[in-house]
Order: C-alpha cells, then sequence, then structure tokens
C-alpha cells in the first residue's frame, strides 16, 4: 500500500471515530531549546497530557513527521531512519485501553489488510519494588481481539529483552511480558527514574512478524518481539497513562486517565508490502531506482550506501522545505551533516558529479500531500540544498586530494592533520574521521585529544588578533565598507516601508565587497518587492540625503526621536543615533556606533543579487553597491 494512503486511511479511521485531525507541528520548534528537532508525535502535545485542555476537545489525531538523529549511525539496515512519519492519536480523560486496543487492532487487520495471524504484541510485567502490578487488563483485552479472530494467543512471561534472547517464543505464544526497560513510559525512562508528579504508565506495543528466516540467531539470540533480531517489526505503541509519581517516590493511580497512540507511518507501509526492509516503501523506493539508474549500481550490493542517501535527503528536504539552512550551529549544522553524509555516499557509488536536482524532485512529489503549514518553503528547497551541494562538493575534493596526499607512504593520521585538513581546506574533522574509518586509514585513539588541542590555540591566537578590532559586523574602516553600511540602513527603511513596518535587523555582515543583511519576514520577497526596495534605495541615494548624528539620552532617543533599534534594555544611557534625510521627517533614524558617510549621494548604484531563506522565518538580502 501506499505511504501517503495509509496515511489518509488513518486520519479519516480516526476522524469517523470523533477524533478532532490536528495540523503536525514544525521539525524545528520554536521557542523549545530543550530539543533539536521535533523528535515524536507526542512531543508538541505534553501539555495537554500533563493536564492543560486541548481547544478541540479529548479526543484528536495527527500525522507528525519526527527527526532523530541520535539513530544516524543505524541508517543502512532495513529499518532505522533519521527522519519519520509518526501517526498519532489522543484520549485526554476519555477512552481507554479497550476501545484504544480494538480500534488499533482493526485499522491494522481492516483498513491496512494486515493478516491477524502475523500480529505479535507486548505488556507490562509490573514492578514489585514499586507496587506497580501486571497489566492483564491490556493483555486480557488482546486475548479477547485474538480470540475474536480465531488466533490462539498464549501469554509469555519473558521480562527482560535479554532473557528473550535465549528463551524464545512457545508455539502458540502471541502476547509477552516485558519489564519496564520495555513496557513502561515516562519521560525519564524506566519506573526507577520517572520525575516525580508526572504521568506514566505501561505501554503495550504491536510487532509485524516478517518470518522465522530474518532473524539472524547467530547475532541476535533466538526470535522474540523485542529482539534486535528483523523478524519481528515494532509498528505501533500504545502508552496508556494511569499512574503519577508521588512525593515519596511511590505511585498511584490517576482519576483522569489519558492514551498516547503512535505508530510508524513507514514501518505499517513497509508490513502492508510484506518487507521488513522499509526503504522498499513508496516514499524511499522511487530515490532507490534513480540512485540505481545514476550509479549503474544495484540496490542489492550496495543497499548501505542508498539507505544513507535516501534517509538524508529526505530529511534534508523536509527541513529546507520549512525553511532552515546548512549552516555551522545547531539545526542548521544537523542539516548541512545529513547532505554532506549523503553526498559521501553517493561518491561510493561512483557519483561524483551533482546529483541532488535529480533526487530532491522525486522527495518533493512524495511529500506533496503534507500541509503547507508546516512546509512553507517548498519553493526554495532545491535552490537551497543544490548551493550546499556545490560548496561541499569543492570542500570535499580539496579535502580528500589532501587526506590522500597524507596517506601516501602508510602514514598515521594525527589530530594535528585532522585540524589541518578542517583549518586550511574546510574539510570537517568528523569527515575525516569517516573517511579514514571508511578507508582502512590509521589514526593515532590520542587523534581526538590532539584535534582539540590544536582548535584551542587557533582559538587563542583569533582572540588576540582580533583585539581592537571594529565589532559592529563591519569587516574594516575603509571607504567602501563604510558605503555598505550606511546603504544597510536605506535597506532596512526600505523594506519597513514597502514590505512590513515591523522588519528589524536580524544580522548583517559587510565587507567591502557586498552587504548580506537578515530580517525577519514570513514570505519570499516577490520580483516585484525586490524591485521596489531596490528602486526605494537608489531614489534615496540619488536625493543625496544628509547623514547626521548626534548622541542623546536613551529615553529620550527611543520615545521622542523614535529612534529604531532592537536592544533597548542592553543599551548604555548615552547614545549615538543617526538621522538620514530631513531630521523632522527622516528616511532612516536608528541607534548605531557609526561610522557612516555624510551623504548619500556618494553610495554609487544599489543593486540587489539574491534574496533568499537564511532560517525559519528570517530572509537574507545580498546586496553590491556599482
Amino acid at each position: 500500500m501506499d505511504a501517503n494512503l495509509v496515511r489518509e486511511k488513518f486520519l479519516k479511521f480516526q476522524e469517523e471515530r470523533g477524533h478532532k485531525i490536528i495540523q503536525p507541528a514544525p521539525l524545528v520548534l520554536e521557542g523549545d531549546p530543550t530539543t533539536l528537532f521535533t523528535g515524536s508525535g507526542m512531543q508538541p502535545l505534553l501539555p495537554y497530557l500533563l493536564g492543560k485542555e486541548h481547544p478541540l476537545g479529548k479526543r484528536l489525531c495527527d500525522s507528525q513527521p519526527s527527526m532523530r538523529l541520535q539513530d544516524i549511525e543505524d541508517v543502512g539496515d532495513p529499518r532505522h531512519t533519521t527522519v519519520f512519519e509518526m501517526l498519532g492519536n489522543w484520549s485526554l480523560g476519555d477512552y481507554f485501553k479497550e476501545e484504544q486496543i480494538r480500534n488499533f487492532y482493526d485499522f491494522l487487520t481492516k483498513e491496512v489488510g494486515l493478516d491477524p495471524s502475523r500480529i505479535y504484541v507486548t505488556c507490562f510485567i509490573g514492578s514489585e519494588k514499586f507496587g506497580i502490578p501486571k497489566d492483564t487488563e491490556s493483555a486480557k483485552i488482546w486475548q479477547k481481539v485474538f480470540e475474536e479472530a480465531g488466533i490462539e494467543a498464549k501469554i509469555a512471561e519473558i521480562g527482560t529483552a535479554k532473557a528473550g534472547d535465549k528463551r524464545g517464543i512457545k508455539p502458540g505464544e502471541r502476547i509477552f511480558f516485558y519489564d519496564d526497560h520495555e513496557n513502561w513510559w515516562s519521560r525519564g525512562g524506566g519506573c526507577e527514574t520517572t520525575p516525580i508528579g508526572d504521568p506514566c504508565g505501561p505501554d503495550s506495543e504491536v510487532f509485524y512478524d516478517f518470518g522465522e528466516d530474518k532473524q539472524d540467531e547467530a547475532k541476535y539470540g533466538l526470535a522474540h518481539p523485542a529482539s534486535d533480531g528483523a523478524r519481528f517489526m515494532e509498528i505501533g505503541n500504545q502508552v496508556f497513562m494511569q499512574y503519577r509519581r508521588n512525593e515519596d517516590g511511590s505511585f498511584s493511580e490517576l482519576e483522569k486517565k489519558n492514551v498516547d497512540f503512535g505508530a510508524g507511518l513507514e514501518r505499517i507501509t513497509a508490513a502492508s508490502i510484506d518487507s521488513f526492509d522499509v526503504f522498499r516503501i513508496s516514499l524511499m523506493q522511487p530515490i532507490i531506482d534513480k540512485l540505481e539508474q545514476i550509479s549503474g549500481k544495484s540496490y542489492e550490493n550496495n543497499t548501505d550506501e542508498m539507505r544513507v542517501i535516501a534517509d538524508h535527503i529526505r530529511g534534508a528536504y523536509l527541513l529546507a522545505a520549512e525553511g532552515l539552512v546548512p549552516s555551522n550551529k545547531t539545526q542548521g549544522y544537523a542539516m548541512r551533516r545529513l547532505l554532506r553524509r549523503a553526498i559521501l555516499r553517493a561518491l561510493d557509488l561512483g557519483i561524483s558529479d551533482n546529483f541532488l536536482s535529480e533526487i530532491v524532485p522525486i522527495v518533493a512529489e512524495n511529500y506533496q500531500d503534507l500541509p503547507d503549514s508546516i512546509l512553507t518553503h517548498r519553493e526554495t528547497a532545491l535552490e537551497v540544498m543544490l548551493n550546499e551541494e556545490t560548496a561541499f562538493r569543492k570542500t570535499l575534493n580539496r579535502g580528500l586530494k589532501e587526506l590522500r596526499k597524507m596517506t601516501k607512504n602508510d602514514t598515521v593520521i594525527s589530530g594535528n592533520d585532522l585540524f589541518k585538513l578542517q583549518d586550511t581546506y574546510g574539510f570537517p574533522m568528523e569527515l575525516s574521521v569517516e573517511e579514514c574509518y571508511r578507508e582502512g586509514i590509521k589514526l593515532t585513539e590520542n587523534y581526538l585529544k590532539e584535534f582539540e588541542e590544536a582548535l584551542k590555540e587557533q582559538r587563542e591566537r583569533s582572540q588576540t588578533a582580533s583585539k581592537g578590532m571594529f565589532k559592529g559586523g563591519l569587516e574594516d574602516h575603509g571607504e567602501q565598507t563604510i558605503k555598505y553600511h550606511t546603504a544597510t540602513h536605506l535597506l532596512l527603511a526600505a523594506l519597513q516601508k514597502h514590505i512590513s513596518k515591523d522588519i528589524v535587523q536580524k544580522g548583517s555582515n559587510i565587507t567591502a565587497d557586498r552587504v548580506r543583511f537578515d530580517f525577519n519576514c514570513d514570505h519570499k520577497l516577490t520580483p516585484e518587492e525586490k524591485q521596489t526596495v531596490e528602486d526605494q534605495v537608489n531614489d534615496w541615494i540619488k536625493a543625496d540625503l544628509p547623514v547626521v548624528y548626534d548622541e542623546y539620552d536613551k529615553d529620550y532617543a527611543k520615545n521622542t526621536l523614535k529612534a529604531h533599534g532592537q536592544f533597548w534594555d542592553k543599551y548604555p544611557e548615552k547614545l549615538k543615533v543617526y538621522t538620514i534625510g530631513d531630521f523632522n521627517n527622516p528616511v532612516s533614524r536608528e541607534v548605531c556606533g557609526g561610522p557612516h558617510v555624510e551623504h548619500t549621494g556618494v553610495l554609487g548604484h544599489f543593486k540587489i543579487q539574491k534574496e533568499e531563506s537564511s532560517a525559519a522565518g528570517i530572509r537574507r538580502i545580498k546586496a553590491v553597491l556599482d
């Protein structure tokens, strides 16, 4: 079954049962410094699971794109991905175990068409230490569900996953009890680490059986649902929040109980086509097909490389379509890492030329059903990714060339070598290390310490060299740089006049060659808007307006002069204000340390070269003066 159809069926199925469909959250959650990305369908709903009333009621459902980079090293096996979509439904003090279990079973068997005889489930075995009973209620409901389908469903008490590896499963067993490492949910993990005051509870996981031949017993032990082997794959988890951790560490039942359900769209779709390899589903198979075509190599003989490429480009596209751009910090760095790892794996396939232009449109087509409310930058996503690919190819070619030079005579690579590759050639240390491992190049277990020491020395040199330098975003105090600084004030004023009065500067970098200016804006500027802004700046330049400054009390500058400034609480009590144009009716009036030209007529012709996304909700203009 097509993944988009599975998503559609799930939402319709839940809506028919009284659930309100809520819009998915973006992958990058604004105002949440605790996490890089939305990592589960439950994450945006946590306040409501903790007691806050949801405006849409007690029954909710959605399909939430999610990303977990902690799985990045596992990508390459048949089921791990960094980006996935979580189908979810919630009961906030409404229905509980009986309705949830039956509904999910019906969805899997009647809507998706899974064979009931290949569905297995797990439940919580209880904790004597904390006085939490075994979840026999869930087990008995499952037994009834299977019995009604004519399927024998014996119960097995396993305990730990390690015990299951030795025991395996017996004939007729279908319901398995595990400890709190497998079947307990809290924000802290197991029972012992559940935070005081938090809701928590047992969960019942659902697995699909892909067949005895998929289990590598020599590597993983005997097959059972919680095994790491490939026979059983978890396709859904039903969390029953029925307890709260008390101040004394004990647990008591909640009066208002919740259901938090999540199922992997990719995994359910894989089960629907009887493939234990999630990369065979409709969201990824077309990417694999295109990679086979471009490289001339088969998926069967290059599964690791093609899986990494398909997964990482998918993730990078969703981030780009949300307005993120590659950078060296936080989410932007994660996006850069995904793209660069994909390009490295493409090299392993013999793809040495740019190839994203052939892959990204396939990904975009696969995700056309996701709402525009989160994918707000679909039209610029490809351009952002192509720019990164082009830049990294240059870095990669230089870095790999130098790395190979270093290893001509069986040289062992040191941390200082890694630092040189990064500092001189822009080849990131972690990519050098990955390349060394893949090529069997020896590293000195101290290479990391050596690298960090070299990096520390560089930072100290930089700090010494930068003492006394001007810090206002200008490269220097040269004549041309000063002109660009003044032009930046005119650019901000033009944006505020013609695009939105709420626009503020979000960053700038000014050199003798150009201005780069970041500003808040919820849309890509149209060609007409860019032309209007450019014409306005040039009109003010032609008018040869005076540029003057004086120092004022902060309160007078803010409230009387209405000077533009962003950090009033951080400004000193006396500050410098620059005014461009008539003093009583200025074109621009900003708090600024200077320096600026004395009149605008000396600036020359202002030209916008590029307008692009800089981050979510932030646009960037690059402009020059001719």
